[in-house]
């Protein structure tokens, strides 16, 4: 639909040439992309010369789509073209149908059939209104008049706070005036815009506005408390709204009126201050800065200042005001031990953990409650710079690791962070070997998620053992058979010194029996290749054979492929003396059975030990613990 409509006017603005000459020209121009801006240009023009409000609400309707926060529905777009300036009650005889402004807009607008939402018809439209700002006068403090006079309706303020359904169907607009009259109100900011701002956030606690913008930040929790849409929005008021728009005007006036303590908290003990850091609103941040009973060090519920929110979601110029002021404290830890540093470290915030470094008294090491530092949450997290910019300290240790025994390169190679791997591989202080709680090394970890660039990394470092045993008994190589990582196993399989035939401790199992078990045809192939590995090796504990778990959970091409080998009788009992025909019988597998019933030199017989009844479970129970305990050090 757009590219005809683009075409049209292509078309309108070539005739519109006079001479021969002129419209080869413009042809030229349209085929080379260029020249769609005059096309534009005629069709605004041709808006703008439209009878009565034909005009205007072209032109708004443009307005609105090139300058909303995010893409407005048709009903929400036509409930804003029906606010009347002044008006305090919803008319909805004055809503115009979205047939009307789609016609107006003379096709420059388009209705997204699947979110039923309206968009310009090209993006080379969006940058042409943005590089011609004349065509709107003051569009934002125009949304914000808007937005804010919706706000305000009677319809509106009657409503609820615990109101079930939000937004309720009747008034539409208000979703995203609840959420963006002060982005827009921040950018352009009118008397008009301040009265109405004002008489909104007068009751704004109790106002359905706020809970709607609280929902759509904190989604179904609020400060890592749950938030019911039974739930009131308690404590937070205009102040903390206006702070957390950042509405400088607004504030200074709410601020003059004296009827708002500035050390009011919210349910969850966030003081307005806290909002701005939050929301990086420097602007709000240092408004409050300069009044004498604001606390900029105040903790929340969960221990978070201003300055951990603002080093938590990457302000720097936030976090920068407040390391001004000698009563906020750097190191200052959360409920669970976290600092500014570690906050900063984790969320890969590379200029705020800069800012901070500066400081002398800030603790590079500092732990959480875990035992996580800052280095070892940024390779966790994979933030390389971060990496870089602590490991340049000598103060930093690049080997710690947390209470469960997990460091930088082991939860590195875990995650996939292959650049951070490399990083901490290319030093000789760091511990390739290194064992968690349950013994599980960075290069198990990385097979076991199936990482080969990381186990390509590993490997390349002499002084790594490719064939550590968990706790359980797992090597690197039986967890990536039991995932199929078929690329990693290979490299595994190639080394000399890395056993294929290691049983686990707890499922009694080798990574054949695994790959088997779990239908991976090309690990299974790539195990058998070694010379080493038999089809027929069995369980210690429990005698189950490769062929066994391949029947039992129907993987009818590693069957295939395990038959195929000249050492495995078909013939053969695997389990309590069944046969593997009677085995896929048992476990109702049809099509394996008919495949072992024209298997060459099949003897078709049953041998029952025991009767099925009676036999014991398939499958050892899952374990925590290892089965067998080690002997106690004197």
């Amino acid at each position: 639909m757009s590219s005809f409509l683009l075409v049209s006017l292509n078309i309108d603005a070539i005739l519109g040439e006079i001479t021969l000459h002129q419209r080869r020209k413009k042809l030229d121009e349209m085929t080379k992309g260029e020249g769609l801006g005059d096309a534009y240009t005629a069709t605004i023009s041709r808006i703008k010369a439209q009878q009565g409000s034909r005009s205007k609400f072209g032109m708004e309707v443009l307005m609105w789509i090139s300058h909303s926060e995010r893409p407005l529905h048709v009903d929400e777009l036509c409930h804003a073209l029906g606010v009347e300036e002044g008006s305090t009650d919803l008319n909805i005889r004055n809503i115009p149908a979205i047939e009307t402004l789609l016609a107006c807009s003379l096709g420059l607008v388009t209705v997204e059939k699947s979110s039923y939402t309206l968009r310009l018809v090209h993006y080379t439209l969006q940058e042409y209104l943005s590089h011609n700002p004349g065509l709107f006068i003051k569009p934002h403090s125009m949304i914000a008049e808007v937005c804010l006079t919706y706000l305000n309706f009677r319809q509106v303020t009657g409503f609820s706070p615990t109101l079930h359904s939000v937004p309720p169907p009747a008034v539409p607009f208000v979703a995203y005036a609840s959420c963006y009259w002060g982005t827009h109100a921040k950018r352009e900011t009118t008397e008009s815009v301040k009265t109405l701002a004002l008489k909104l956030l007068d009751g704004y606690d109790w106002h359905i506005s706020s809970k709607m913008l609280l929902y759509s930040v904190h989604g179904v929790s609020y400060w890592g408390q749950p938030f019911d849409w039974e739930d009131m929005p308690s404590g937070f008021t205009g102040l903390h709204g206006v702070a957390y728009f950042g509405c400088v005007e607004i504030m200074e006036a709410l601020l003059e009126m004296n009827r708002w303590d500035v050390r009011a908290t919210d349910r969850s003990g966030n003081t307005a201050i806290a909002w701005a850091a939050r929301m990086g609103q420097e602007g709000a941040v240092g408004v409050l800065l300069q009044r004498s009973d604001v606390n900029p060090d105040t903790a929340n519920e969960y221990g978070q200042t201003p300055l951990s929110l603002a080093a938590r979601h990457g302000h720097k110029g936030v976090l920068g005001r407040l390391l001004q002021r000698i009563d906020v404290n750097p190191n200052r830890c959360d409920n669970c031990g976290r600092t500014p540093l570690l906050f900063a470290a984790e969320n890969g915030r590379e200029g705020v953990m800069r800012a901070l470094l500066e400081r002398r008294n800030v603790d590079p090491s500092a732990s959480n409650k875990y035992g996580e530092t800052p280095l070892l949450l940024a390779a966790q997290n994979g933030h390389e710079g971060v990496m870089r910019t602590l490991l340049r300290r000598n103060d930093v240790n690049p080997d710690t690791s947390d209470i469960r025994g997990r460091t930088p390169l082991s939860w590195a190679a875990e995650n996939g962070h292959e650049r951070v791997v490399r990083i901490l591989v290319g030093r000789s202080d760091v511990n390739l070997n290194s064992p968690s709680e349950y013994r599980q090394t960075p290069l198990s970890f990385a097979a076991k998620n199936g990482h080969e660039g990381i186990v390509r990394a590993l490997l390349g470092r002499n002084n790594i053992n490719p064939d550590t045993p968990d706790t359980r008994g797992r090597t690197p190589l039986s967890w990536a058979a039991e995932n199929g990582h078929e690329r990693v196993l290979r490299i595994l399989v190639g080394r000399n010194d890395v056993n294929p035939n290691t049983v686990d401790i707890l499922f009694d199992r080798t990574p054949l029996s695994f790959a088997a078990r779990n239908g991976h045809e090309g690990v299974v192939r790539a195990l058998l290749g070694r010379n080493d590995v038999s089809p027929n090796t069995a369980g210690i504990l429990f005698g189950r054979t490769p062929l066994s778990f391949a029947i039992e959970y129907g993987h009818e091409g590693v069957v295939r492929i395990l038959l195929e080998q000249n050492d495995v009788n078909p013939s053969a009992p695997i389990r309590y003396g069944l046969t593997p025909l009677s085995w896929a019988m048992r476990n109702g597998r049809e099509r394996i059975a008919e495949l072992l019933r024209n298997w060459p030199g099949l003897i078709p017989r049953y041998v029952v030990r025991m009767p099925p009844l009676e036999l014991p479970p398939l499958e050892p129970p899952e374990l925590s613990k290892p089965l067998f305990k080690r002997p106690r050090r004197l």
